[in-house]
């Protein structure tokens, strides 16, 4: 059915300016309700810092470089925390004791915001605003104490929102062939049904870059190459996506085309550049230096227009920055300051100009760019044209995020699969997009202008992705499967297999029967943990209940936000963290496995906090959120379900999606902790799970006294 594009942007527009409100009202309630060190340990802040220095970096930004703050905490590597190259934060002065309220605006007066460029062991990098620096008093630091704290990002929000203003305002004339596609206005050109032969395509007959390829592979670069105006590549988990984009790009590159290729993040383009860059073709990765992983480094623009010819006519206005910004530490005067400041001002300008033409230059001479989608919305490509954009984790994109780089598309392909989870939506269980907009506004950020937003029509969400609309939109037709997987044992990938893709999944030789006893290193031991590839330890009966923070701390009795916010719904499940240590235990003290080859996930944050000494333990070690863990895998995963009550309510566990990332992430050995059954009425999908599980693990009814009183021993 036909989409109204006017109508569609203005609903996009709506649905984003309620993520963004319920994003901010988020860290407002967390920074101001929790204290710094409760927010650390929570990943969204990083205390106890001090200013070692400051330096030029790209686009003439102000890098401040932090460390440990020595007086407090010496000079080794900062504490574990969760602040990743990327972030938007506040840096700010620490507040002193815990219990007073931090109000983001406040916060923001005396402090700058900026975008984390770096994460080292003992220091990390963050880029401020410059019109914070302008104010004349520079960054927070010189004696005081700072620390950082996660925002919401404005700029993809920002440009997301552009992007549907844009759409909203375009008559039916502006329309390319291209978007008339995407909704339905015209059907998509036909592809051959037949795609076993390599006939001409283009400029001539395929010839294969990498021969390994599998047929299904093959068949997904014959239907992209063939494709007019979209194509969808749906890869389940392990079946070599990414490996096949390497192929279909150099593909498209032999017959001339010009490619942009995105992600929603820095890790899944860096992942195309890593694997793109060993064939030398002329690419470039736009994005800032500090979020690239170090590896694709080489390609990005800063390296660029250091080491290029062109850049050679920015060093020296870069140098005269640098000293700038190490006078501005050696004086104590305000008048000082403020002048070196006003030098830095007029230096920026010229930079920018040097800069902008040199970025320039690099962008047109490339044959691929590489960007995040929102990315992809900068000054470097505002005049750029591309033949191909190839979106990678599509499904887990916002579509307005994906619009960014479509909006000058001819041709999309897409690739992701729309059967594990999409993009986390705060708004869905939020209410900040229900509360009055005349209460006081604490946040961090402000919703983007935007004209008048329309209500939200009823069953609108930005959890419906690009990938999710077109296959509901034009059908099968549009897509193609990748089938043989690399990654996990067969009995792993049956029920998934079987339940979510048809049957179609076939396990790779190599992985087909491959066990933890075969780990190729020394130390490995033959034991139950380590012969078994799928383990089913079935709490049922009740012994093993679940809690809830509220168990423990206490609501507020109003509904407010309360110490759980930290740990979203906040179930943990001690007996079911009984059997999971456990179980750590007997994999890598009795049968040798690598503590780094295991990982335990849980669809529960406070189950997690409920498992954190196990990194103390056991180094290595990785604990993390199901939708955390998308994407990535490990030689044995334990799952911890959590959920055990009389009622069956099974909350996260409903979403079958949430359950095939689990269930998909390991390679060897899968074991799966829960009540049988709690679980089995929570949906038709769970009982079948449940059943499987019966009959084809290694099935166990563990004793809670006996592993108190082993516990106890310990």
């Amino acid at each position: 059915m036909a989409i109204n594009i006017p109508t569609f942007a203005a609903t996009q527009i709506s649905l984003l300016a309620a993520e963004l409100e319920a994003e901010v009202a988020e860290t407002s309630a967390l920074v101001s309700l929790h204290s710094p060190s409760a927010l650390q340990r929570a990943g969204w802040a990083l205390t106890n810092l001090t200013v070692l220095s400051q330096r030029t970096g790209l686009g003439g930004k102000t890098v401040v470089e932090l460390g440990n703050d020595p007086a407090f905490r010496g000079e080794g590597d900062l504490p574990e925390h969760g602040i990743r190259s990327g972030d938007i934060v506040l840096l700010a002065e620490q507040p002193t004791g815990s219990g007073k309220k931090r109000e983001v605006r406040e916060m923001e007066r005396k402090g700058v915001k900026g975008v984390v460029v770096r994460v080292g062991k003992q220091n990390l990098g963050v880029a401020v605003d410059e019109e914070n620096e302008g104010r004349g008093e520079g960054v927070p630091g010189g004696d005081r104490r700072v620390w950082v704290v996660k925002l919401a990002d404005e700029v993809t929000w920002k440009r997301m929102n552009g992007t549907m203003e844009r759409m909203a305002k375009m008559g039916e004339g502006e329309y390319s062939y291209f978007m008339r596609v995407l909704f339905g206005l015209t059907t998509p050109s036909p592809v051959p049904e037949d795609l076993s032969k390599d006939e001409e395509v283009g400029e001539g007959k395929i010839q294969w870059f990498d021969p390994s390829l599998n047929e299904s592979q093959r068949d997904a670069i014959r239907f992209a190459l063939k494709s007019q105006e979209i194509a969808l590549v749906h890869g389940p988990p392990g079946t070599g996506k990414t490996h096949t984009l390497i192929e279909l790009i150099l593909q498209l590159l032999a017959r001339n085309n010009r490619i942009l290729v995105c992600g929603p993040s820095n890790i899944s383009v860096d992942n195309i550049v890593e694997r793109l860059a060993p064939h030398k073709v002329p690419l470039i990765r736009l994005g800032h230096p500090a979020r690239l992983l170090p590896s694709v480094l080489n390609h990005s623009l800063d390296v660029l227009t250091r080491t290029s010819e062109a850049g050679a006519i920015v060093k020296d206005v870069r140098a005269e920055m640098d000293a700038k910004q190490a006078s501005i530490r050696k004086t104590r005067s305000g008048k000082e300051r403020k002048a070196i400041y006003a030098d830095l001002k007029e230096l920026r300008k010229e930079y920018r100009q040097r800069e902008r033409k040199c970025v320039s230059n690099l962008i047109s001479s490339s044959k691929v760019v590489l960007a995040t989608l929102h990315g992809s919305g900068g000054f470097q490509l505002r005049d750029e044209q591309f033949d191909v954009v190839i979106i990678d984790e599509a499904s887990q994109a916002l579509e307005a995020q994906c619009w960014v780089p479509l909006l000058s598309a001819k041709k999309a392909v897409c690739a992701g699969d729309h059967l594990q989870l999409p993009p986390t939506i705060k708004s869905l269980n939020s209410s900040a997009s229900k509360t009055s907009k005349s209460k006081k506004d604490t946040g961090p950020t402000t919703t983007p202008n935007t004209t008048a937003a329309p209500p939200i029509p009823k069953g609108a969400t930005l959890e419906t992705t690009l990938f999710d609309r077109l296959l509901s939109l034009h059908g099968p037709k549009i897509k193609c499967m990748l089938t043989t997987q690399y990654r996990m044992h067969e009995l792993i990938m049956r029920f998934p297999s079987d339940e979510l893709y048809e049957g179609k999944l076939v396990a790779a030789p190599a992985v087909a029967s491959r066990l933890l006893n075969q780990l190729p290193y020394p130390g490995i031991k033959d034991i139950d943990e380590t012969r078994e590839p799928l383990i089913f330890i079935d709490t049922q009966g009740g012994d093993f209940s679940e809690k809830t923070e509220e168990d423990d701390e206490g609501g507020d009795g109003k509904g407010g936000v309360t110490k759980r916010s930290l740990y979203g719904d906040s179930k943990s499940n001690e007996g079911e963290a009984m059997l999971v240590r456990e179980h750590v235990r007997c994999l890598v003290e009795e049968g040798g496995v690598r503590a780094e080859d295991v990982a335990v996930v849980s669809p529960y944050n406070a189950q997690l906090a409920l498992l954190a000494p196990l990194k103390e333990q056991y180094p290595g070690i990785e604990l993390g959120s199901v939708d955390g863990f998308q994407g990535r895998e490990k030689e044995a995963v334990i799952v911890t379900l959590v959920r055990s009550n009389p009622d069956g309510e099974v909350g996260f566990l409903a979403e079958k999606r949430r359950l095939n990332v689990a269930m998909t992430r390991p390679k060897r050995s899968l074991t799966v902790i829960g009540d049988s059954e709690t679980v089995k009425k929570g949906s038709k999908f769970l009982k079948k799970w449940m059943e499987f599980l019966e009959e084809n693990a290694d099935l166990r009814y563990p004793d809670l006294a006996s592993l108190t009183a082993a516990a106890g021993d310990s």
